[in-house]
């Protein structure tokens, strides 16, 4: 089951979300699909990585359109907003990977994307603010101040673009099928429990069969 499986991670920034995501594809010898999954959408659709990487896990915002738009004015889109445009194109890129085989997506609101799909495990990555402070401070070489407002606007952005692309709330434990805390289990203790997850429901869909 677990090379067939569906992994999404959501996560607070400097929680350690992107790591748990790494270390569970390694384990289960599945692809992980972050920041690569700007590359495959701009693989199968006409925008440029570039705008995907401004539009990333952002809701709609009507300047950052008007920007875009003065850099790649040959774009010429119509209709719908770019930022929907950008959307509808993660969109459907991350509904092919749920048709394929397993792998783990991480952010995106891929939870969310894919919640029909049955081989699917939602994960919520979340640790105190001292632990992330620590992490932030030492990967990105900047004081204190510095790390907890980057923090801070790194989770506004992320939880206004769940909430305005989904039906749920980021970060609600009712959001997702499992909610870890890095703070106090650390990261390889996340993994194991998604593993185990794993393991359970595999038991449970055994018996329902059975």
């Amino acid at each position: 089951m677990a090379e067939n499986s569906i992994i999404t991670i959501g996560r607070q920034f400097g929680s350690g979300g992107h790591e748990v995501g790494r270390r569970i594809a390694a384990e289960l010898g599945l692809k992980l699909y972050d920041k690569e999954l700007l590359k495959t959408v701009a693989e199968q659709s006409n925008i440029c990585e570039q705008v995907l990487q401004d539009y990333d896990e952002k809701p709609t915002n009507s300047l950052l359109y008007s920007i875009v738009m003065d850099v790649y004015p040959s774009m010429n889109y119509v209709g719908n907003t770019l930022s929907q445009q950008v959307y509808q194109a993660q969109y459907e890129t991350i509904r092919r990977l749920g048709e394929k085989g397993g792998c783990v997506i991480v952010g995106r609101a891929a939870d969310y994307i894919l919640r029909d799909n049955p081989r699917l495990t939602s994960v919520f990555i979340h640790s105190s603010m001292r632990f992330r402070l620590d992490r932030v401070m030492e990967f990105e070489h900047i004081d204190e101040n510095k790390a907890k407002d980057m923090i801070l606007k790194a989770d506004k952005k992320r939880a206004s673009f769940y909430n305005f692309q989904t039906e749920k709330k980021w970060g609600a434990a009712s959001s997702y099928n499992l909610s870890l805390d890095t703070s106090d289990i650390g990261i390889d203790g996340c993994v194991r429990m998604i593993e185990l997850y794993l393991e359970q429901k595999k038991k449970g869909q055994h018996k329902s069969q059975n």
